[in-house]
């Protein structure tokens, strides 16, 4: 919005989102009202963009509950996730829901709960992530990358500006499964009192979302989309699952991996791959490598099993 004066009269342009008009205008005293409203509406609206740009990133942000068993703790968690800002939930085959106890617990949240996706398996939880952050409460037998809840906060921030992110929360008594936490491409601990370490779900959910929520409060103000400066965006959780089975199954076919005697093999491959953070680009072309892996083990089977059936002496010309 400005003004220009030519001989006592007056140019009136307003420009704001989803308006366009402009006049003439014969009163100065119009023009100066007009600068002072175009000063309040810049003031505004840098108070207002942090905000924006807070709950775009928020919206790509969901918290994943794994085979939760007492509705309470679903709605305990659906609380501390709205008292940190953030609005999506995901339920992995919760065993009592919808639930009276879990809309009790929720208190004011209930527009949470009203929202959460139920699927069946973490894989439909997560398959459209590029990052998948799982909370462990205890070392595993294969150290996996972790991260602490400051990191996990900062992180979760930096890359929801450019694609959907999850942090996984286990079952009550046990947490998740190792197989459930090869799929997340970091884990995170809270370090509690080791003499009295656990933790209640909801008071988990809590900490981690308050990371979440203080590292926006404190990038919201420099942050801007495209913070991650890489060119191509990372792999989603679906196609690493996808690409997973595929490398298991060339593996077999050439002999390197037995799947009666497994070993660690898969687990240290998926280790690797996650800590490199393959993207969509190097993920495809690693997938067609393995498609000639394939392929070249096929003709050369099917060149030796033709040798072996053909007649003995029939190729001698003597």
């Amino acid at each position: 919005m400005f003004g220009l004066l030519q001989n006592g009269r007056g140019l009136y342009q307003n420009r704001l989102p989803g308006w366009h008009f402009v006049g003439l205008v014969n009163n100065t005293s119009l023009l100066a009202r007009g600068a002072l409203i175009t000063g309040v509406w810049f003031v505004t609206m840098r108070g207002l963009l942090p905000g924006l740009l807070m709950k775009e990133r928020f919206d790509n942000i969901r918290v994943v509950l794994v085979n939760t068993s007492h509705p309470g703790n679903i709605g305990a968690a659906a609380r501390a996730i709205k008292n940190m800002g953030l609005e999506r939930l995901f339920l992995v085959a919760p065993q009592e829901f919808p639930a009276d106890r879990a809309v009790w617990r929720a208190a004011n949240a209930v527009d949470v709960l009203n929202r959460a996706v139920v699927v069946e398996t973490l894989e439909e939880a997560i398959g459209d992530c590029g990052l998948v952050i799982g909370s462990s409460a205890r070392e595993r037998s294969i150290p996996w990358p972790s991260l602490e809840p400051r990191e996990c906060g900062e992180r979760m921030w930096r890359e929801a500006a450019d694609h959907q992110v999850a942090l996984v929360f286990g079952r009550e008594d046990r947490g998740l499964t190792n197989d459930e936490l090869q799929k997340c491409t970091y884990h995170v601990h809270i370090p509690s009192n080791p003499e009295y370490s656990s933790l209640n779900l909801a008071a988990a959910v809590q900490v981690l979302t308050y990371e979440v929520r203080m590292a926006a409060l404190s990038g919201s103000k420099t942050a801007s989309a495209g913070d991650n400066e890489w060119d191509i965006p990372p792999a989603k959780m679906a196609e690493l699952e996808l690409y997973y089975v595929h490398l298991e199954q060339a593996l077999v076919d050439l002999g390197f991996h037995d799947r009666a005697n497994p070993r660690q093999t898969m687990t240290r491959l998926r280790r690797l791959f996650n800590r490199i953070r393959l993207d969509s680009m190097e993920l495809s072309i690693l997938r067609g490598v393995l498609t000639a892996i394939q392929n070249a083990v096929f003709r050369f089977e099917k060149t030796v099993s033709k040798d072996e059936t053909s007649p003995s002496g029939a190729d001698d010309p003597s």
